[in-house]
C-alpha cells in the first residue's frame, strides 16, 4: 500500500508503520478538509503542520491550522508558523473566496493549543534531516514559499525527502487566479520554480484534477448527515467555499482542491496521470505563475513531476466521508 512503509520486527515478521508526512498549508476551507482527512487516516502520521501566508495572511493561516486540529480532536499536533510573504513578490490573498477569516462557514472556537516557537522552515529542515532518507513526504497545499526557503537553506533536503505531493497549477483548465495561473503558484511563482527544479520526486494535483472533484449537494449532505462536530463543520466549510465557484463556473458545487493531495497518499488508484516536465513562468506579466506542462512530450526536457489529470470523484468522496466519520 502506498500509504505504508513495510518493516520487519526482530522475528522477521512483516508489520506496517504509518507514512510520515509534513503538511504545509494556508487554510482555506479545502486545506482544512485535507487536514481532517490526514488526521483521520491511520496510514498517515502527521509529524507536524507548517503554515504559510496564502489564502489569508499568516496570522490567520496558523490559527486556522490549530482550529482544524482541535476540530479533529488532535491538539497534540505540532503547528509552526512560516513565511509571511512570497520570496520576491507582494502577498496576494483570497478572502473573496475563503472569507475574512479564511475558514468562514462554521463558527469554530479560538484555538487553545499552542503555536510552536520554532520557525516552520527550521522545523522542515530539522525533521527531514533527523530521519533516514526517504522517510518524510512533504505535502504542499498552498504557496510553496516555506519549501523553497528550506531547500535554499539546506540543499540536502533534495536527496532526503521521499517526495513532494502538491496541489497547484493547471494546464488544460488554465488558471483560476489569472487566465494562465492557478492561485498557489501565482502567489509565489519563484518558490514553485525552485521546488520543481529541485530534483525531488513530485506528484502534482492541478486544476485539471480538482475541477473534477465537485462538492455536489448530495455529497455535502453526506457530511452533514454524519451528525458529528467534524462532519457538520465540514459541510459548513463546503457550503461557504463552494458559493464562489458555483457562481464562477455555473456548476453544482465547487472544486475541492487540497484533499486530493492526501487522497493520493491513501488511494493512488483514484487518480490518473503521467510523468511530464513542468516549468514555471516567472517573468511574463501576462502568464506569470503559469505551469507549462509538457503533457505530449514535445520537448526534450526530462520529466520532473507525475502530473494528474483525472480522478474517480465518487471514490474520492467515499473516502472523505468514510474517514471524516471516524473523527
Amino acid at each position: 500500500m502506498v500509504g505504508e512503509t513495510w518493516l520487519a520486527d526482530a522475528g522477521g515478521r512483516e508489520m506496517t508503520t504509518a507514512r510520515k508526512i509534513i503538511i504545509d498549508t494556508d487554510p482555506g476551507q479545502d486545506d482544512a478538509v485535507a487536514i481532517l482527512l490526514a488526521l483521520a487516516s491511520p496510514e498517515i502520521e502527521v509529524v507536524g503542520i507548517t503554515a504559510v501566508a496564502g489564502n489569508v495572511p499568516l496570522a490567520l493561516t496558523q490559527k486556522n491550522v490549530r482550529k482544524t486540529c482541535e476540530l479533529a480532536g488532535r491538539p497534540d499536533i505540532k503547528v509552526f508558523a512560516g513565511a509571511d510573504r512570497p520570496l520576491l513578490r507582494t502577498l496576494v490573498t483570497a478572502e473573496y473566496v475563503h472569507g475574512k477569516t479564511g475558514l468562514d462557514g462554521p463558527d469554530l472556537p479560538e484555538p487553545q493549543m499552542p503555536l510552536q516557537d520554532e520557525h516552520a522552515v527550521d522545523f522542515i529542515i530539522d525533521t527531514v534531516m533527523a530521519h533516514e532518507p526517504g522517510q518524510i513526504t512533504l505535502c504542499l497545499l498552498g504557496p510553496q514559499t516555506n519549501a523553497a526557503l528550506a531547500l535554499m537553506r539546506e540543499p540536502q533536503l533534495a536527496t532526503r525527502l521521499r517526495e513532494i505531493v502538491l496541489m497547484g497549477g493547471g494546464f488544460f483548465e488554465g488558471g483560476n487566479a489569472t487566465p494562465a495561473a492557478e492561485f498557489n503558484i501565482y502567489v509565489d511563482p519563484h518558490a514553485a520554480k525552485r521546488v520543481f527544479e529541485s530534483g525531488i520526486p513530485i506528484v502534482m494535483m492541478p486544476l485539471d484534477v480538482t475541477h473534477k472533484a465537485l462538492t455536489k449537494r448530495d455529497r455535502v449532505a453526506r457530511f452533514r448527515a454524519l451528525g458529528t462536530a467534524a462532519g457538520i463543520a465540514t459541510a459548513q466549510l463546503l457550503d461557504f467555499f463552494e458559493r464562489f465557484d458555483e457562481r464562477k463556473y455555473g456548476t453544482d458545487g465547487g472544486p475541492l482542491h487540497d484533499p486530493c493531495v492526501i487522497a493520493w497518499l491513501l488511494k493512488p488508484e483514484l487518480f490518473f496521470g503521467k510523468q511530464c516536465n513542468v516549468c514555471i513562468e516567472t517573468m511574463s506579466e501576462l502568464t506569470k505563475g503559469m505551469t507549462v506542462v509538457d503533457w505530449w512530450h514535445v520537448t526534450n526536457r526530462e520529466p520532473n513531476a507525475l502530473v494528474m489529470r483525472d480522478i474517480d470523484s465518487d471514490g474520492f468522496y467515499e473516502l472523505l466521508v468514510e474517514r471524516i466519520a471516524k473523527l
